[in-house]
Formats: structure tokens, C-alpha cells, sequence
């Protein structure tokens, strides 16, 4: 309920009241029981409030008879149109606004109703930027309801379209870094752990970083050098939370797909927080369903600095990771260890390389410094021998200045 109060005060809402009921099976009409209905009506004479909002997903005739019983003076709002609504004012690229479009209309597409007619009026002006529209759609004895549907269908099936040709072009972007050998590091997490907080320290983004649900919502990239000179990308993703909609994890596939492709995962968890651990298994809980669940792990112990004294023991018992760093991204206590870390990660991701490199081909030499894990550097006459670690996927570039046994001989001679 506190996380509920918190999403509504993200989407700008004031809260002026919660209430509980315990029952032993939802009630198919209204969610909760008629008593309930009841008291909630002597509330709003009391509290005058506009909004009512359920902590679980309503379904559509829950919704239509809810309001019916307030007189239609109360919106109701269940956690999934609460959260596409915060989506939807944080959405700042055009896929990010596209993804979050879509999802609202697969949400609202079986609620619709006579009130709903707007709908088509909205898909009628896109059809003149592309979409397509209701004019023109009604046959014979065809009601506006489904008029209304048919529009939003058609808005439904371009939207996707366009989101296919967006996630080509993000698709085109992976590969190309896969090709060049970098290494890319996500950082996931709970909303509001601090993982947009920690992007901007370690990579000097200026991501915007409240304390706020969502204050973050379309993916950001940046460049960062580890400690060992290696360069990576790290990518600040949108947050986890429970009973993530199932439209938003449609609808926003391609963003999350980032995370599944990444080299190292860098778990984000707010350590102070009373449900840590909780947020951390609905993290772990995502990652699987993205199929992500078997890419290397570093948890990030966030926000140490606010731990009262004493409070030690909030750093052990977390799901497993190759490394538990507990770090300050707000003071940047503990973020050089976590980049070390992450250093240490790739290189046990790599393979064994021994190359001898032209002067003459100095920027692949520059290559390795930027991509591999130098141990150890010579310059000889006829370039530069140098032993360590590259990404697999680079192995094939540098295979022609492979050190043989027979050059290796050679050399020590």
C-alpha cells in the first residue's frame, strides 16, 4: 500500500486515505464487498476525493460497475492504468512514447464503452499522420461501440508497425557494437533504488535521478572507462516493480531486450529499503521471464550511506551474484570497487590471447587496450607482443596476429 501511495503521488496525485479488506474471494461485481462500496461512498462525502484507485488489476466490468455505484463522480483506477499513466508522462523518445501508446490501448481496448467514443475520434486524427481511422468504417447497422473498437484495433496494429521498424533500427545498433567487441554492462533494479543516480556517476550522464517511481523511463547509453583503461557501455534501463503490467512487458520487448544481450547485469538494490529483499526476488523474477536469468550478476548494495548504526546485517543474504558491492551512488562510496568488479567480471568472461602486433597496425593495438585485459606488454622489432584477455567476439579480428608455437619459439631465441 505504501508503494501504492507512492505511485500515486509520482502520477501527481494527492493521497488523502487508504483502506483494507480482507475477504475470502474477490467479489466478480465490484472487487470488494458491497459494505465496502458502502463505506467508501461516506468517505468521499467526508473527503471529497476525485480518484479511487485498487492496488490490483480490475477488470473491466469491476471498473464500469464501480463507478456506476459512485455515480459516475469518481474515476477508478486499478495499479495497471496507474502505472501506464506514469509511463505515459515520462515517456521522452519516440519509442519510448510509442511503446507506452500502445500498451494504454491494449489496456483500454476491452473497456471500451459508449463513453469511450473519443477513442476513435483521437485514432481519426493519426490516420492523417499515417494511422488509421474510423471514418468511413461503419456498415450497416454497425453500433459507435464498434465503431470505437475498430479504430482502436487499427491505431493498435499501426502503432506496431512502427515499433517494428524502430526495434530494426535499435536491433542494427547491437550488432554493430557486437561487431566492434563492446562489452555492455545493464543496470537493473527495483524503481527507485538509485540505478539512474549511479549511471550518472560512474558515466557523467546528467540522467535526471529523483526520488520518485519511474523518475526514468527510456533507456540511456554511455561510454565508460573501468579502472584496467577497458571501455564498455553502460545502459541505464527503465525499473522493476511488482505486478508489472503485462502490456508494459509487451509492448516495451525491445528496450528490455537490451538487458537479455548484455554482458554483465548490474543489480541495483536499495539496501535501507524495509522490503529489499522482496524487490530484489521481483528484479531476479523479471530477468528470468526476459531470459536473462543465466547472465552474470553484480549486486549493487545502494544508498549504505542512509543505513542506521548497526545495521550491517541488511548487507548479507542476497540472491547470488558473482560479487556483492555495497556502494553510495549519491556520495560515490564503494562505485571504484563496483567498477573493479565489473573489470574482473569481463575478464573472466574472456578468452586467453597472445598477439604480436605490427607497428604498423598500431589501432589494433589500441583495440585490444580499449576491449581486452592487458597482463602483459613487450615491444620487440617487429611490434608489439601482447598477452591477456579479449571479448570472444573479437577473437576473429585479431587472428591473424596470433602469436603459433613455432613464432613463440622464435621469439625466445
Amino acid at each position: 500500500m505504501q508503494e501504492l501511495a507512492q505511485l500515486a503521488l509520482t502520477a501527481g496525485m494527492e493521497v488523502v486515505g487508504q483502506t483494507e479488506q480482507y475477504l475470502d474471494a474477490i467479489n466478480p461485481a465490484t472487487y470488494i464487498g458491497q459494505g465496502k462500496v458502502e463505506e467508501l461512498e461516506l468517505w468521499r462525502r467526508e473527503l471529497a476525493y476525485e480518484v479511487l484507485v485498487f492496488d490490483d488489476e480490475l477488470s473491466p466490468r469491476q471498473q464500469r460497475n464501480l463507478e456506476e455505484a459512485f455515480d459516475e463522480t469518481v474515476k477508478v483506477l486499478d495499479r495497471t492504468a496507474l502505472i501506464l499513466d506514469i509511463f505515459a508522462q515520462h515517456a521522452r523518445t519516440r519509442e519510448g512514447a510509442l511503446q507506452v501508446e500502445l500498451a494504454q490501448y491494449e489496456y483500454r481496448l476491452p473497456r471500451l464503452t459508449r463513453a469511450w467514443t473519443h477513442l476513435a475520434r483521437q485514432a481519426g486524427g493519426a490516420a492523417g499522420r499515417g494511422g488509421a481511422g474510423g471514418v468511413g468504417l461503419r456498415g450497416p447497422g454497425e453500433t459507435q461501440l464498434e465503431v470505437d473498437r475498430r479504430a482502436v484495433r487499427e491505431r493498435i496494429a499501426h502503432l506496431k508497425r512502427e515499433l517494428e521498424d524502430v526495434r530494426g533500427q535499435r536491433r542494427m545498433h547491437r550488432e554493430h557494437r557486437q561487431d566492434v567487441g563492446v562489452a555492455t554492462v545493464a543496470l537493473v533494479g527495483y524503481t527507485n533504488a538509485g540505478k539512474s543516480t549511479l549511471f550518472n556517476a560512474v558515466s557523467g550522464a546528467g540522467v535526471l535521478a529523483e526520488d520518485k517511481l519511474f523518475a526514468t523511463l527510456d533507456p540511456i547509453t554511455r561510454r565508460v572507462s573501468l579502472p584496467s583503461g577497458r571501455e564498455v557501455l553502460f545502459t541505464d534501463t527503465v525499473g522493476f516493480i511488482q505486478k508489472l503490467p503485462t502490456q508494459l512487458v509487451a509492448a516495451f520487448r525491445a528496450t528490455l531486450e537490451q538487458v537479455a544481450e548484455s554482458d554483465i547485469l548490474l543489480h541495483v538494490i536499495d539496501a535501507g529499503h524495509e522490503n529489499a529483499r522482496e524487490q530484489a526476488r521481483t528484479v531476479h523474477q523479471v530477468l528470468a521471464e526476459l531470459g536473462a536469468q543465466s547472465t552474470p550478476v553484480i549486486n549493487a548494495l545502494n544508498k549504505i550511506d542512509l543505513l542506521p548504526p548497526g545495521e550491517a546485517s541488511r548487507l548479507d543474504g542476497w540472491p547470488a551474484a558473482l560479487a556483492d558491492v555495497p556502494i553510495s551512488a549519491r556520495t560515490g562510496q564503494g562505485v571504484e570497487r563496483l567498477l573493479e568488479a565489473v573489470d574482473d567480471a569481463l575478464a573472466q568472461s574472456m578468452c586467453p590471447a597472445e598477439m604480436l602486433i605490427p607497428y604498423g597496425a598500431s589501432d589494433m593495438a589500441v583495440l585490444f587496450r580499449q576491449r581486452g585485459y592487458i597482463e602483459t606488454e613487450e615491444y620487440l622489432e617487429t611490434g608489439n607482443l601482447i598477452r591477456g584477455k579479449l571479448p570472444r567476439r573479437l577473437m576473429p579480428l585479431f587472428e591473424r596476429f596470433a602469436v603459433s608455437g613455432s613464432r613463440r619459439a622464435k621469439q625466445s631465441s
